[in-house]
C-alpha cells in the first residue's frame, strides 16, 4: 500500500483531467448526437482512470468495484443511446441535435 497524501498530484490526475475537459468541451460544443454521446463516454473514462489509480494508491478494492458498476451502466446507456439515435435518424434523416428539437412525428 503506497501512501496518499492530500497535496500529492500523480500524471494520471492530469490525464484524467484532460480527458474529462475534452470530453466536456465536445459535449457543450459539438451538434453531432453521435458525437455527443462519445464525449459522454469520454468523461465516463477519464472518472473511471481516476477511480482506479485512487484505488491502486490506498489498495483498497472499491474504486475497482465502482470502475466495474460504472463500465456495465455505460455499456447499457451506449446500447440505448445508439437505439435511440438509429430511431431518431429514421425519422428525421440526420443526426444533428438541432433537427431533434421538435419531435412531432
Amino acid at each position: 500500500m503506497i501512501p496518499i497524501s492530500d497535496h500529492m498530484l500523480y500524471w494520471s490526475h492530469y490525464v484524467a483531467a484532460s480527458l474529462f475537459a475534452l470530453g466536456l468541451l465536445g459535449f457543450i460544443v459539438r451538434r453531432n448526437a453521435i458525437v455527443v454521446l462519445m464525449c459522454l463516454e469520454l468523461m465516463l473514462n477519464a472518472v473511471n482512470l481516476l477511480l482506479l489509480e485512487i484505488s491502486l494508491r490506498t489498495g483498497t478494492a472499491d474504486g475497482l468495484i465502482l470502475v466495474i458498476f460504472v463500465i456495465t451502466i455505460a455499456a447499457a446507456e451506449v446500447a440505448v443511446g445508439l437505439g435511440i439515435i438509429l430511431n431518431l435518424y429514421r425519422v428525421k434523416g440526420t443526426v444533428e441535435l438541432d433537427a431533434f428539437r421538435s419531435l412531432q412525428g
